[in-house]
């Protein structure tokens, strides 16, 4: 029982050209994610504030305009191609 016990470290070898380089493309890419993600959720106040005077104007010129009655759609039957009788 009193065997001894080993406590030392395991070896691990070290990580490759290509394991460092996987290891900092995934830290980049979530990096890039996250910026995207806030991005979207954050809108800018300069762009957000143009688009709210836009939808503005637009509802105001929609209430001018005058209601105009149903648009007529032509309709075009496509030509069939007879077949010639010999």
């Amino acid at each position: 029982m009193s065997a001894e016990l080993d406590l030392s470290p395991p070896e691990v070898p070290e990580p490759t050209f290509l394991e460092s380089l996987l290891r900092y493309g995934l830290f980049l890419g979530a990096i890039f994610q996250l910026i995207c993600i806030l991005a979207v959720i954050i809108p800018t106040s300069k762009g957000h504030e143009q688009e709210e005077t836009e939808s503005s104007d637009g509802k105001a010129t929609e209430q001018m305009k005058k209601p105009k009655g149903p648009v007529p759609q032509i309709r075009q039957k496509p030509k069939k191609e007879s077949k010639k009788k010999r």
